[in-house]
């Protein structure tokens, strides 16, 4: 550690040297050469700060290496966020801020009554108290991704140059010439040549020997340790100090921005509103269960339970064999598939060394997770590592800071959550999966006093850790004097179920559909899938008994499992291609023969999608409308936008963008640059429409269920489909989400749909109107016809969310 220190320090030194040479050198060019126009932006800081971004690249870096253009963008963006804090400080921005969230604090801790102000208002009424001094919305000062990307290749380049090492610092008997610490290579990813910034093995022997013990984050990575400023317009939320973006979009687009900024302010509040309501929602860290991952993650992982090992556990390579052509072959294939799995396994490894690391942080503390969106309105956590949407582990180790008693029926909720995450009674009633639980309760009692050391029950579960944390809660409510008294910090989901055929299906008013996804009451929950498995089964004898060969040979093999993964993403607008070559990879699981692979796979994907057709026919009926009138959009030169029922604008961000080329003396980058006036990407607009459609109605069901719940003092958080709340309230929150469903599907949906397009995109003057925009006009009219489910009857179906 001592040696790495004296090299950093060293390293410091001569990067600071090099960049302050190439600034001088830069300050002497003519003012419109190229590399001029980074000079101001070597300026905006201290020296000093660009020094220190290099470096804690360097000490970030992989042993495999890592892209070009991912570092150059992260140095870019690093500087960007340092100039943007330097911004606010500098203008006294920040103590209005201060001043203003210490008073949004006191009013948020104080405030027992939900209804009566939104944290929004109490944000505003703040400011506007606060009267003069600098305005906190200070507007976006982004700099163009070119600007970013440049900048970032430049500190790069210095990166390389300025750091080198004595090659004989680990073997003496080597000569002490000094050696580059990083190298500039090139690496094909698929057909692709990339280049790749690799790391002398010197250098990772180095650090691994150091094994250093601290872990350097930006704030901006790591949960919020007091309550997220609150979202008020699509400039200002989120972090105290860091910029955060309202909607994430792809590297340099910007018509989303746009969007919303010539959106009227009050069209936006709902959508303000409910992603503050999940930002405001308090966690800590279910310590028990952490501790348990931490002692397996430091003993070697555990594969089977999602805990990644070391890499030197690795396989390792095998022998070289002798002097055999075809010997020498097969070897180089083992060496590099051995390279593959150790160069998978580190990075699983440092995954889940960044969760359990973050997690460990904030063991003791309470935190925040600040909310943003993507351009459907599908909500997000900030941080990005360690939040409720990562896997099993991470949600394991997370409870609500609030605790809830669990009132008469939380206990029996705890019982039918935990057999929801063993995945063993998906087809039961929930009646059922609580006599099971009672049933298994000795082994759910094991599980939580002797985790490691009893049976182990939890372990042979869909989600062990989730399951294994359960186990603990039933324990404890159990064995307190009072269960109804036991107050839970304890987080129960209700899971859609295949959420996006209940939109669908709701939509075109589908009996058949409706029932299969469980938008009618029934006694057990309905299974899409099998329904599903179950018609092409049908298809498939009929076809047999006709004498088609591949029908005969896929006798027996035709299952839930088979078309589950095809059912699921057909929504989201699967083609038939993609459709069959999941199906055959589901074949080859179950050992299909071979000879026929390509025939049945072909022959599956047609009756899957006609056997769709025929359970939701106007599911497909709508599909077709709204990829037929994106198809006449973009064909016109034009990008498909609307507005979802909660008002939120939203425009499909595919372009056939043109590449500018970056002439760096390393290599040439290419960087998709987006102007005002490119041609979308028609292809992409078409068949994205249907399934981008549906996801902005799921995030508006979701946003609108958070906001009722806001309204009646519920904690609610989210993961897309699956709903989280305390187990004494999981009743109330079933009852809102079926209310907001009908709500939001009792909108003319699709009629206003049709009229925002025919307003935006067709001209009103029929002399005036081109030719595509009569097409257009008439396939806009032309609104799908709907069925005769009744939509009322979701209020009383039990497993419409379970």
């Amino acid at each position: 550690r001592k040696l790495l220190a004296t090299l950093r320090s060293q390293w410091h030194d001569s990067i600071l040297r090099a960049l302050q040479k190439s600034k001088h050198n830069m300050s002497k060019l003519p003012m419109a050469s190229g590399y001029n126009i980074l000079y101001p932006y070597l300026c905006l800081l201290p020296d000093e700060e660009y020094v220190a971004i290099m470096m804690q690249v360097l000490n970030t870096l992989s042993p495999q290496g890592e892209s070009l253009a991912v570092l150059a963008r992260d140095l870019g963006s690093k500087v960007y966020n340092r100039y943007v804090t330097q911004r606010k400080l500098r203008s006294r921005q920040l103590e209005k801020v201060q001043e203003v969230y210490k008073g949004y604090i006191g009013l948020l801790a104080r405030d027992s009554r939900p209804h009566k102000c939104l944290p929004r208002e109490y944000w505003e009424k703040l400011v506007v108290e606060a009267g003069f001094g600098p305005s906190l919305n200070l507007k976006d000062c982004s700099w163009p991704y070119v600007i970013l990307m440049r900048l970032g290749m430049h500190l790069l380049e210095l990166l390389v140059q300025a750091v080198r090492v004595p090659r004989n610092i680990l073997n003496p008997r080597l000569e002490p010439r000094l050696i580059p610490v990083l190298y500039h290579i090139y690496s094909f990813r698929s057909t692709w040549q990339v280049g790749l910034i690799k790391p002398h093995p010197i250098f990772s022997q180095l650090v691994s020997n150091a094994a250093e013990t601290t872990l350097t984050f930006n704030s901006s990575v790591i949960p919020m340790l007091c309550p997220p400023v609150p979202w008020t317009s699509p400039h200002f939320g989120a972090f105290v100090l860091n910029d955060t973006k309202l909607m994430r979009f792809v590297d340099g687009a910007v018509q989303h921005q746009l969007l919303l900024e010539q959106c009227p302010p009050v069209n936006l509040h709902p959508v303000l509103d409910a992603l503050n309501q999940l930002g405001n929602c308090a966690w800590k860290i279910n310590q028990p269960v952490l501790d348990i991952i931490i002692s397996i993650f430091n003993d070697k992982g555990n594969e089977k339970l999602d805990i990644p090992p070391p890499v030197s556990e690795a396989p390792r390579p095998p022998a070289a064999p002798g002097n055999s052509a075809t010997g020498n072959k097969s070897h180089k294939q083992e060496l590099l598939l051995c390279k593959k799995k150790a160069a998978e396994m580190h990075s699983l490894r440092m995954d889940a060394l960044y969760k359990l690391s973050i997690a460990n942080y904030v063991r003791d503390k309470v935190f925040w997770f600040p909310h943003n969106m993507d351009f459907r309105g599908r909500t997000y956590p900030c941080p990005p590592y360690f939040n409720h949407l990562g896997n099993d582990v991470t949600r394991a180790i997370l409870l609500f800071a609030e605790g809830r008693p669990l009132g008469p029926k939380g206990l029996d909720w705890l019982k039918i959550h935990l057999i929801n995450l063993t995945g063993l009674k998906k087809k039961n009633a929930l009646r059922e999966r609580l006599e099971y639980a009672n049933e298994v309760m000795e082994e759910i009692l094991d599980s939580a006093d002797r985790p490691l050391t009893g049976r182990k029950w939890w372990m042979n579960t869909d989600e062990p850790w989730q399951a294994l944390a359960c186990c603990m809660e039933i324990a404890k409510a159990s064995r307190s004097p009072d269960p109804a008294a036991y107050v839970s910090h304890f987080p129960v989901h209700q899971d859609g179920s295949c959420n996006g055929l209940q939109h669908y299906a709701a939509l075109g008013r589908d009996l058949i559909g409706a029932m299969s996804v469980n938008l009618m009451p029934c006694g057990v929950p309905q299974d899409v899938y099998s329904a599903v498995a179950q018609q092409v089964e049908e298809f498939r004898k009929k076809d047999a008994e006709q004498g088609v060969k591949v029908a005969q040979v896929l006798q027996g093999f035709i299952s839930r499992k088979v078309v589950k993964q095809t059912v699921m993403t057909v929504v989201y607008g699967v083609t038939r291609y993609g459709g069959r070559l999941q199906m055959e990879k589901r074949l080859k699981e179950i050992e299909f023969p071979e000879e026929y692979l390509w025939e049945a796979s072909h022959y599956l994907v047609k009756q899957v999608f006609n056997g769709i057709k025929e359970m939701f026919s106007a599911t497909r009926d709508i599909q077709n409308w709204l990829t037929e009138s994106a198809k006449l959009i973009a064909q016109s030169g034009q990008t498909v936008e609307w507005v979802t029922p909660l008002g939120l604008p939203i425009v499909q961000p595919y372009y056939r963008s043109k590449p500018t080329v970056l002439n760096c003396s390393m290599q040439t980058l290419t960087v998709k640059t987006f102007t005002g006036n490119q041609k979308p990407d028609t292809v992409k607009q078409k068949n994205a429409f249907p399934p981008n459609f549906i996801h902005s109605l799921d995030s508006t069901h979701m946003m609108l269920t958070a906001l009722h719940c806001l309204r009646q003092g519920l904690t609610f958080v989210s993961v897309h489909d699956c709903y989280w709340t305390h187990a004494l309230t999981v009743d109330v929150m079933n009852q809102i989400c079926r209310q907001q469903f009908v709500a939001l599907h009792s909108e003319k949906i699709l009629q206003d749909l049709s009229k925002f397009m025919v307003e935006k995109y067709c001209s009103p003057d029929r002399e005036m109107r081109a030719l595509w925009q009569s097409k257009l006009m008439e396939q806009l009219s032309n609104v799908p016809k709907t069925g005769t489910f009744n939509l009322k009857r979701v209020m009383n179906s039990t497993y419409f969310f379970s």
